[in-house]
């Protein structure tokens, strides 16, 4: 492995703190793809080529086996001895879980449509223009046969997954003409053996 995260197996907290780590690790475990446990755990080991191609800033560093899988470098885990705290209170709560929570959001996002945001944004523009446009074909045929549209809300609700739509269309767009001219100065499929050669 070129990084290596702990497992707190055995916890020694209360039901309080571990449920929702439990909660957490298993949804940051599903959406990331990456079968580990703990997420959180304090302890890691590196190869030095993979913290030299880490950009952690934030709160970013409770998901760095996420960024570093997704640069391709090879995360494994490994059950380590957790003590019971002796001294200070925990400082976490609810306003930590949902922060985690909206930071796991953003390390999905940079780590799979930084380089491709058209994929994200270009699929629910889409799909949404898709929707208002069916909702406003609906609305056209009832029309064409006497029937005034002009009181009904579904009209404004067609009308308003067009924009949407269009709105998340360019924002897509011009995410993708972004990263073109960032990319043109980087190189964003160097691979991990590429780092190892390099320091050799």
């Amino acid at each position: 492995f070129d990084m290596v995260s702990g497992w707190k197996k055995k916890r020694h907290d209360p039901p309080g703190k571990t449920i929702p780590s439990r909660l957490f690790n298993f949804v940051a475990r599903t959406l990331s793809g990456i079968p580990l446990h703990d997420f959180n755990c304090g302890l890691k080991i590196y190869r030095r080529e993979v913290v030299r191609t880490l950009r952690v800033y934030g709160e970013l560093h409770r998901f760095i086996p996420v960024l570093a899988h997704s640069q391709g470098w090879r995360v494994g885990e490994l059950v380590v001895q957790h003590h019971p705290r002796r001294w200070g209170t925990t400082k976490f709560g609810m306003k930590r879980f949902l922060t985690g929570f909206l930071d796991l959001l953003s390390v999905l996002f940079i780590t799979r449509f930084t380089v491709s945001p058209m994929h994200l944004f270009g699929t629910f523009g889409l799909l949404t223009m898709l929707a208002g446009f069916g909702i406003l074909a609906y609305l056209t045929a009832i029309w064409f046969m006497g029937d005034p549209i002009g009181h009904r809300p579904l009209l404004f609700l067609g009308i308003l997954l067009m924009v949407v739509g269009m709105q998340s269309f360019s924002v897509g767009f011009i995410g993708d003409m972004i990263s073109h001219m960032r990319l043109t100065h980087e190189d964003p499929y160097r691979s991990p053996g590429d780092w190892r050669e390099h320091d050799a």
